[in-house]
């Protein structure tokens, strides 16, 4: 039992959890073992009267598999009579199986239950011997390990499944920026990672045109986090409207954010681009420096001082210009694109700074080219990257009839 509960749910993914038990049983008690598991609608203590189950696992003897079961006119035993017949009784049930060449096995099927709940049914076959009553309650109890590792991956996978369904839908649809920016943003969620984190992009309409882009990274991952990027975002759409330059919307946020001690703490950079007047601002709370490609499709990293993260309270942040002509793309992200386990966040920076992007590519080129030169699709943390280029001829668009066609002085 010991060495059962060290081998069997080693990890949350469910196909691995039926593996395992299918082989600790094939080298400890019987010739072959299979996991045919209910699809998660039925789960439940009451379902269809015949439901489906599909086979996830198995080992052995391939050959003993294929036993056939005298009472169970749907020939193969996935999905069989005594599979069906143990989820229904809920008790392990001992049938005769035929092998090819007439010989006979004895099959001990055994439902998976946990927490009230039906996930499937472990079968397990011995050629040329049968199950002691001892054996019979040593598979029984493995499979109600296997079961509580299941109902524990499954519970995992829906948490999962909402985090990643909230920060899409959070996502899916960022502040229109000003028709005279072209933007493109993507979200790509990390395959290997425990759990989504809370990256996020968005953009606010301000005064004459211009634009604030945004990037920020909520520390930690899983629903919390998405929630909290939520919250980060609704502060700074309400702290952006009152048309403060990047690193005053920053020191208004973080003392925002630091009165609420439940709150995580986040990177955040921001840029205020300016098509009339060829200009952007910059301010980064703990986030990584934007790049600029070139119109030779060369990249410049942008210097931005960089504050302390969102949520300390301790402010100091500061912002600096630079041009952004119709030629130029900007690319603002998160961690996940460029940083690497083991490697030091200059070199990964070096690394996207050496990239050269095709002369005239659009702002979705651009992103396709930076993930697939950076192998963001197999990135080890969450990727969020926001390409935009001012449009040509991109002119002054005053905030309201009356209003003169300057900055609003901010104090």
């Amino acid at each position: 039992m010991e060495e059962a509960a060290e081998q069997i749910g080693t990890t949350l993914d469910e196909q691995t959890t039926c593996a395992e038990l299918c082989r600790f049983l094939c080298k400890h008690l019987c010739d072959a073992a299979a996991v045919d598991l209910l699809s998660e609608d039925v789960t439940g203590a009451r379902g269809p009267a015949r439901p489906a189950l599909h086979r996830v696992a198995s080992a052995g003897l391939v050959k003993v598999l294929q036993a056939r079961f005298p009472d169970d006119a749907t020939g193969p035993p996935e999905g069989g009579a005594p599979a069906l017949r143990a989820l229904d009784e809920a008790r392990p049930i001992t049938t005769t199986a035929v092998l090819k060449g007439g010989m006979s096995a004895q099959a001990l099927s055994v439902p998976l239950l946990a927490h009230g709940r039906r996930y499937g049914a472990l079968l397990t076959l011995r050629a040329g011997g049968t199950f002691s009553d001892q054996e019979t309650a040593t598979v029984h109890h493995l499979a109600r390990l296997a079961a509580g590792h299941l109902a524990h991956g499954r519970r995992y996978a829906s948490v999962q499944r909402t985090a990643l369904d909230l920060q899409r839908a959070l996502l899916a649809e960022p502040g229109r920026p000003h028709p005279n920016l072209d933007l493109a943003t993507r979200y790509l969620p990390s395959g290997s990672s425990s759990l989504v984190g809370g990256d996020w992009f968005e953009t606010v309409r301000l005064h004459y045109g211009r634009t604030l882009l945004v990037m920020g990274d909520v520390m930690g991952h899983g629903l919390d986090a998405a929630v909290d990027m939520n919250a980060y975002r609704s502060t700074l759409r309400y702290v952006a409207s009152t048309d403060l330059p990047p690193h005053r919307v920053l020191r208004q946020l973080d003392t925002a954010v630091a009165e609420d001690e439940y709150r995580r703490p986040a990177t955040c950079l921001l840029a205020r681009v300016d098509p009339a007047r060829g200009i952007a601002g910059f301010a980064s709370a703990g986030h990584l420096p934007p790049a600029v490609f070139g119109p030779d499709g060369t990249a410049d990293l942008v210097p931005v001082p960089v504050g302390p993260p969102l949520g300390t309270g301790i402010g100091g942040y500061e912002m600096i210009t630079r041009p952004l002509t119709p030629d130029d793309t900007l690319l603002m992200f998160t961690d996940g694109l460029v940083e690497r386990r083991g490697e030091d966040i200059d070199a990964s920076l070096a690394r996207l700074a050496r990239l050269r992007l095709p002369v005239g590519a659009g702002v979705e080129e651009v992103l396709d080219e930076v993930l697939l030169d950076l192998d963001g699709m197999y990135a080890e943390d969450d990727v969020a990257v926001l390409a935009a280029r001012v449009r040509e001829h991109a002119s002054q668009e005053p905030g309201g009839p009356g209003e003169e066609p300057e900055h609003p002085l901010v104090i």
